[in-house]
């Protein structure tokens, strides 16, 4: 059994930081952190973020006399607008409310409490968060940097033009296959979530970096050793997600980024950056592989946003 999904009896038992062991938790609780461990394989990091919530929960109503299968709504009401939960952002409010819902769910499924305090208390609303983006100029910062015609430099560079004019998964690009790329067409035959296939057109500069790779690096790379792996290291295997994403970091740093982009900055990018220059949603949807036009609609609130910042900057009465 993986450490992620250890038994949770792990967590109360362990020693903390201090050498200390953890306080004792309400057997309820416990009792329900089983349940999720055994029916839904909750990871150790779930099952320890729903024991602090709902430890923190019985604790309010403990200072308040009352037991945890008793509570009721105005306790739950309460506790949400006790001081410590008024200063919390409403996605972590979100949180404590989600793992209180799951545990009166649980209690009232098994004959354990008469009431579900949050059956009529509503989630706080949140607002769906704007993907981060880079400027053109940013992006073009980003590219210039691996510099020079070393075997890794040539790799790294055919790899970033391609992340940015193909909008992959960072997944997506690490596991091309050579099969998959079309050069003589401009295309990539790409293999999405959902095992869906996409054909994604690339641009003319992605191509000539890819075909330099090819010509002058790749094989290099490999010492004589096969691969059908697109981008490949010197071991001799496939590029992994994690080792791309130091690779981009290292490259942001030379380029002198104060806060440095992950490959899915420049997957918004791509995104973003149609849009500016008025590419059709439905077309940005299936460049990006998203299965619903919703996910998509998100990228037209970023390029709203850059083109009010635009006109604020640049029109006399902006």
């Amino acid at each position: 059994m993986s450490a992620a999904t250890s038994a949770p009896e792990s967590l109360s038992s362990s020693p903390s930081r201090e050498g200390r062991r953890r306080p004792a938790v309400d057997p309820l609780i416990e009792q329900f952190l089983d349940s999720l461990w055994l029916e839904r394989g909750a990871s150790r990091l779930t099952l320890a973020a729903y024991r602090t919530d709902l430890t923190g929960f019985a604790g309010h109503l403990a200072a308040r006399g009352v037991a945890l299968a008793a509570a009721g709504r105005a306790d739950l009401l309460a506790y949400l607008a006790a001081p410590e939960q008024a200063r919390l952002a409403p996605r972590s409010l979100a949180r404590r409310l989600s793992a209180v819902r799951g545990f009166y769910r649980y209690l009232v499924r098994e004959g354990l409490a008469q009431e579900d305090p949050t059956a009529r208390i509503d989630s706080p609303r949140l607002g769906r968060p704007l993907p981060k983006t880079l400027s053109e100029a940013d992006v073009e910062r980003l590219l210039a940097a691996p510099a020079g015609d070393a075997p890794e430099a040539l790799r790294d560079v055919a790899m970033l033009e391609l992340l940015y004019a193909s909008g992959l998964r960072v997944s997506e690009l690490v596991g091309l296959r050579l099969q998959q790329v079309d050069l003589n067409r401009g295309v990539l035959v790409v293999l999405g979530k959902g095992s869906r296939e996409r054909l994604v057109p690339v641009g003319e500069a992605a191509l000539v970096r890819i075909e330099t790779y090819l010509a002058k690096a790749r094989g290099a790379l490999l010492a004589g050793q096969i691969s059908d792996v697109l981008f490949v290291t010197r071991r001799g295997g496939g590029m992994t997600r994690q080792a791309f994403w130091h690779r981009l970091r290292a490259h942001a740093r030379t380029a002198g980024f104060e806060r440095l982009p992950s490959p899915h900055t420049l997957r918004h990018a791509f995104a973003t950056h149609l849009l500016n220059h008025g590419a059709d949603l439905r077309a940005v949807q299936m460049l990006l592989g998203h299965a619903d036009l919703s996910t998509t609609q998100i990228y037209t609130h970023v390029a709203r946003e850059r083109l009010k910042a635009l006109h604020a900057r640049h029109h006399p009465r902006g």
